[in-house]
């Protein structure tokens, strides 16, 4: 087992970059086979020992871990397909009704696009990017209303799950929608996923494997790139789209040198999962001119400050607006909510998603020379405000609520990027807003 650093993330990250993992050795909806079953139980075992031992909460919220074991152990022994032995493991972890403790699966020898993405505005869902050349851009407009997904509601509370079951525990060869179109037109429509096959099995020995173990670490960068940076300076505003936090102190200095050129600055949070606790800090260090507590770390071991060491006069003094939307976690979370609790700036744009602890991943590794790798997440800790409350399922408001509408989805307009220009003076038009930041897909090859 190895043991990644602490990380404050949304469970939803691991979909995006992480752990490098190898295909399994049948196809998820095949009939399951001895000797998948048999993994399928180690894994299982594996979670309740990871968090019997590193679960921030040694009670368990009240449930008796064991006893649960036993439950889903039996599951696992009926589950007739590989895919309903990974639900059984996830379901088991599920229990803790814990954003940020979850089984990671193997990654399959194929990869599911479904062509479009779904976000939350407000309460209610919504398409928000469509893929092109794909069944969903045949089928799917953006600012269509998602009522129903593959028969479920979709609601704001239950939102990372779904997420979750879609994009890395269950992906599903088909959706079926029932939409509200902006004019106000309900229809249903089935989108096809596409198929990206891979090789079904990894040899990772650099004697037999180099061309697999480059291509992974390939397939990884390709990804990452996504993560980064990207700013734009419009007049004496610096506006700072900034996807996960992944940078490393110089980065993060390096940014806010650039800030400081500025009389004001806006951090682009939305969509933005998370990321390390070290760079959050750094962050946070870099607008304020004290030494700030961000909250307390409640562990098995007690309480402890988490506190961010300011960069005094080379921190940025202007202005400062953050965006968050439905889609920020954890540390973006954090980063607004200190603004906010110390009024160093405004946050504008939708309340955030309510995904906020601090999490290690343990990999496992089963097989050798051909191997299978999976993980866990765990939460290792509760992080407190200094209001004495946690954002873990409540979020941050902004003080300036700005929700797109159909319409502004429909037309790829951007009013919360808009308002927070305006609120520096700088006047943007929410069409133009739009443009700024334009969404990126993975490269399918």
């Amino acid at each position: 087992m190895n043991k990644r650093p602490a990380l404050i993330f949304a469970g939803c990250i691991t979909a995006i970059f992480g752990i490098i993992q190898t295909g399994t050795t049948q196809t998820s909806n095949q009939k399951i086979g001895p000797n998948d079953r048999e993994r399928a139980k180690t894994m299982l075992a594996d979670m309740r020992d990871t968090v019997k031992k590193h679960y921030y909460d040694p009670t368990f919220h009240g449930i008796d871990m064991d006893a649960r074991y036993k439950t889903y152990k039996d599951r696992v022994e009926k589950a007739e397909t590989l895919a309903d032995a990974f639900r059984t493991v996830a379901a088991y972890m599920a229990g803790l009704d814990d954003s940020h403790t979850f089984f990671i699966p193997p990654n399959r020898s194929y990869r599911s696009e479904y062509g479009y993405r779904i976000q939350m505005v407000g309460d209610a869902c919504f398409i928000t990017q469509i893929r092109p050349e794909t069944d969903a851009a045949q089928k799917l407009h953006l600012g269509d209303q998602v009522i129903s997904l593959n028969g479920f509601g979709v609601n704001r509370k239950d939102f990372w799950q779904l997420d979750y079951f879609l994009h890395q525990l269950a992906p599903k060869p088909a959706s079926d929608f029932t939409l509200r179109s902006p004019s106000g037109t309900i229809r249903k429509e089935e989108v096809l996923t596409k198929y990206i096959q891979g090789k079904r099995l990894k040899d990772l020995t650099f004697d037999h494997g180099d061309t697999d173990l480059y291509s992974l670490i390939f397939e990884e960068d390709k990804e990452m790139r996504l993560l980064r940076s990207r700013y734009i300076e419009q007049n004496d505003v610096l506006i700072w789209k900034l996807p996960a936090f992944v940078q490393n102190d110089s980065e993060v200095d390096h940014m806010m040198g650039v800030a400081r050129k500025h009389k004001a600055l806006i951090v682009d949070l939305r969509d933005n999962p998370g990321g390390q606790e070290v760079t959050l800090n750094r962050m946070i260090g870099n607008v304020f001119d004290h030494d700030v507590k961000v909250g307390s770390r409640l562990t098995r071991k007690g309480e402890k400050p988490m506190v961010a060491r300011s960069r005094g006069d080379a921190a940025f003094a202007g202005e400062l607006v953050v965006l968050i939307d439905s889609n920020s976690a954890s540390a973006s979370e954090l980063f607004a909510r200190v603004i906010q609790v110390e009024h160093r700036g405004k946050v504008v744009g939708d309340r955030s998603s309510g995904s906020v602890m601090e999490a290690y991943h343990y990999q496992f590794q089963a097989g050798a020379d051909i191997a299978v790798f999976y993980a866990a997440s765990v939460t290792g800790a509760d992080l407190v405000m200094t209001d004495g409350k946690s954002l873990e399922k409540r979020g941050v408001t902004p003080d300036v609520i700005v929700l797109p509408t159909p319409e502004d989805v429909a037309n790829s307009r951007d009013p919360a990027l808009a308002k927070a220009a305006e609120l520096v003076g700088v006047k943007i038009d929410s069409t133009a807003a739009g443009k700024m930041f334009p969404f990126e897909w993975i490269p399918l090859s």
